[in-house]
């Protein structure tokens, strides 16, 4: 690959090792003895286990063992990790009932685990599975969120006497019930955020190895946040010191928050090495991955807006019941309270605002954080009000969009969060102009000639850049005269490595065929985040500047030796350090191994110019834009087509743009797939999931999708960190959702029709329009 620094369109490097089959990911990792396994999962959503029969499993062709909870719990391991202190949760805390690898009395979703088979081949252990004898006792299962807080509806864990998991709040309630109670106009409107199932190209998958001379369970695992992985684990499962394990993440397929946790078969799989002392694989399929990742959104959300007679907007209250599943994962517990409120309101200048949580259990699927986790629900909440706002006032949903906007930085929001910058009123003008908003009703005019039914629909978005909130890089010189660029962040997909050469490039003038980026790998990275929250090139590219700036220091003092002059008179350049006035020059890789290889240097002389930075986060970047989009219906079919879409980001200072177009596209075209086609249907009766394969669940393809126009205005670069970089990976899934709602029911506003939930499948549609002409 050519030379090439910050700003430049250039094509990710790791994509050839991809597109040639030389990528390394979990199925690919072949150990010497490895078993292979099968999870026998409950078929009911609710029932009692009244038996576990292993003997004709055990019997059965190359199995090696069967295990249930019962040799599970001797082990002495501790239950999952939660995180359950956040900041507006009530004084009843949160209730966190134990989760286990292996259910051991009670199984509570479709998909929970309750036995583990190892055999010699995948295979002969999935058709063991088969064998195993379970006998269930079945109960009454909770699926509908709408009634879980009924006193009729049965308690799933009877321990706890409630399906109430906790109570949250935020802002100030009398403020903003005062200013509702003084509006002019008064919006109010139900709304739910609905499921979604993640779906990575690659399944989830996970390989356990007992290290026995360092006494180290060794995971390799298809996931994200390796470092937070091996704490949970070793703190709270195994009950270990932090080095007894160690997570390896090769080449990740997609993750999109799914792949973050710490899940059953990544510790079965660990326990299972250690008993037998040899490798155990487990590889999902697509059903089981959908019964056993988690899934994301899920809310039912009353939400009020108060405008004044001018429409002005003078308060903002959201009720939201949101579904954690069966049991609390991870990060549950922050996706509808911490992760949504620092958004809350969006671009707008909200003066009060007044945000209640209700987390509740249900047999269903556990749900946690799925790409923008909590940002893109708060991004729907007002991106519709303010369209149906618009309507009730009789004010131009753009004028109102524009009357209302921050204009002051850094503004403060309602519920405490500082914005240090935004243009939010030329992203939406940019956004106006491209779609053509001018020639819009020329265009709805001649659809109307066809019989059919045109909309255009505008949501901006305001994004906040979360995660671990500290990162650390090191620059490695070896050797051989390359350099290994070790980093804690983690890339499934997203092209971290093309971005940190490019960084790397600009910073020292290292070609990037010279470099191996290292990631993924606690035994060989001391610390790191891992991705999540947008946060990689905020936290990890800062940690990278920051090593190189030592670099250059060490190198001036280095490069003074070598060149045999003073070091007021060393200048770096482009990869070169120069004595001032002279071409006498040097570069940082030539450098590297004369230090190296040089007998005896001065004690002032570095020995290496390996050097590590590190970086914390002081506050908070606010990547933000506007999509719009453009449908056009046929009222006969209820089938859209979506026409048109336009994105205008500000992601800050961009360092590659193809990459960040790219992560804008893959966003939103997830936003696309919520909005329009992915629905996930549990069935009320049995708790079945009925959408349990592709063959329900449809995910956008190529002729679901136009070409996406994305344009990057990088007016407004933060100083929230010395790069100007605000997070981009999670954008599109904020925008596209409310956007497309607010398109189609722009289209379908002359039938008086004002909010249609997700997905809006050609059913739903059809339907909406027959009630709507009748």
């Amino acid at each position: 690959m050519e030379r090439f620094g910050i700003g430049q369109a250039v094509r990710r490097r790791e994509d050839e090792r991809f597109l040639t089959g030389a990528g390394q990911y979990l199925d690919d990792i072949k150990l010497q003895g490895t078993c292979h396994s099968a999870v026998v999962r409950s078929p009911y959503a609710h029932a009692r286990i009244v038996s576990i029969r292993t003997d004709e499993a055990e019997g059965a062709p190359g199995v090696i063992a069967v295990y249930t909870a019962a040799d599970y719990m001797q082990e002495g391991y501790g239950p999952f990790p939660t995180l359950t202190e956040v900041a507006g949760i009530d004084e009843h805390g949160v209730r966190r009932p134990d989760r286990h690898a292996l259910a051991s009395d009670t199984v509570r979703f479709v998909g929970d685990a309750v036995a583990f088979v190892v055999a010699e081949t995948r295979a002969q252990a999935r058709d063991a599975a088969e064998l195993v004898d379970v006998a269930y006792e079945d109960l009454e299962p909770v699926v509908d969120l709408a009634t879980v807080l009924d006193k009729k509806t049965p308690v799933i864990w009877p321990e706890i006497g409630t399906n109430l998991c906790y109570t949250f709040h935020k802002g100030d309630e009398d403020k903003t019930q005062k200013a509702i109670d003084e509006a002019a106009h008064v919006v109010e409107l139900d709304l739910v955020n609905s499921r979604v199932i993640p779906s990575a190209i690659e399944a989830r998958g996970a390989i356990g190895f007992w290290n026995a001379p360092d006494e180290q369970y060794v995971l390799y695992v298809s996931g994200q946040a390796v470092h937070a992985q091996k704490g949970q684990m070793a703190a709270a499962i195994f009950k270990v010191d932090p080095e007894h394990v160690r997570v390896i993440g090769p080449d990740v397929g997609g993750g999109f928050g799914a792949k973050n946790f710490v899940y059953p078969e990544n510790v079965l799989v660990c326990w299972a090495a250690k008993k037998l002392g040899r490798p155990v694989k487990w590889v999902a399929d697509r059903g089981e991955n959908f019964t056993s990742e988690i899934h994301g959104r899920d809310h039912l959300t009353k939400a009020t807006l108060a405008l004044s007679a001018e429409g002005k907007i003078t308060a903002l209250k959201v009720d939201t019941i949101a579904n954690m599943g069966a049991y609390l994962s991870s990060f549950a517990t922050i996706i509808p309270t911490s992760a949504s409120w620092v958004v809350m309101g969006g671009i707008y200048d909200v003066p009060a605002i007044s945000m209640h949580v209700r987390a509740v259990f249900t047999n269903t699927v556990p749900v946690d954080a799925y790409r923008g986790a909590g940002r893109p629900e708060a991004a729907y909440i007002i991106e519709r009000l303010v369209d149906i706002a618009a309507a009730k006032t009789g004010i131009d949903r753009f004028e109102l969009r524009r009357k209302n906007l921050i204009r002051t930085f850094p503004y403060t929001q309602a519920l405490g969060m500082v914005i240090d910058c935004g243009a939010f009123e030329q992203n939406l003008d940019l956004a106006s102009q491209n779609i053509g908003l001018g020639t819009i009703e020329k265009r709805k005019k001649k659809s109307a000639k066809a019989g059919l039914l045109r909309g255009v629909g505008a949501a901006t978005y305001l994004e906040v850049t979360l995660g671990n909130p500290a990162e650390a890089t090191e620059i490695r010189f070896e050797a051989d005269g390359t350099v290994t660029l070790l980093v804690g962040t983690q890339s499934t997909g997203q092209g971290h490595e093309t971005a940190y050469l490019q960084l790397l490039d600009e910073e020292l003038g290292i070609p990037a065929d010279k470099v191996t980026v290292l990631q993924g790998d606690t035994g060989k990275i001391e610390t790191g985040g891992g991705h999540g929250g947008s946060r990689s090139l905020s936290m990890g590219g800062v940690a990278l500047m920051n090593a190189a700036t030592d670099v250059r220091s060490k190198g001036a003092q280095a490069a003074a030796h070598v060149l045999d002059a003073a070091r007021d008179d060393i200048e770096f350049k482009d990869g070169l350090f120069t004595v001032r006035g002279t071409n006498r020059t040097i570069s940082v890789l030539e450098l590297s191994l004369a230090i190296a290889s040089a007998d005896d240097l001065p004690d002032d002389v570095p020995a290496s110019l390996t050097s590590k930075g590190a970086s914390q986060r002081e506050a908070f970047n606010y990547p933000n834009g506007c999509h719009m989009a453009e449908v056009e219906i046929d009222p006969e079919t209820g089938v859209i087509d979506l026409q048109r879409y336009v994105i205008v980001d500000d992601f800050g200072k961009v360092v590659n743009p193809l990459i960040a177009e790219g992560q804008a596209i893959g966003g939103t075209v997830q936003g696309i797939g919520q909005a329009l086609l992915e629905a996930t249907v549990f069935d009320k009766e049995s708790g079945q999931l009925l959408s349990g394969s592709y063959m329900d669940y449809a995910l956008p393809r190529a002729d679901d999708v136009p070409n996406i126009e994305v344009h990057l205005n990088q007016d407004q670069p933060t100083k929230t960190n010395p790069m100007g970089v605000k997070g981009a990976g999670e954008a599109g899934c904020s925008g596209a959702p409310p956007a497309l709602v607010n398109a189609v029911c722009d289209a379908l506003g002359e039938l008086g029709v004002e909010h249609i939930d997700m997905p809006l499948t050609p059913e739903k549609i059809w339907r909406t329009i027959a009630e709507a002409r009748s």
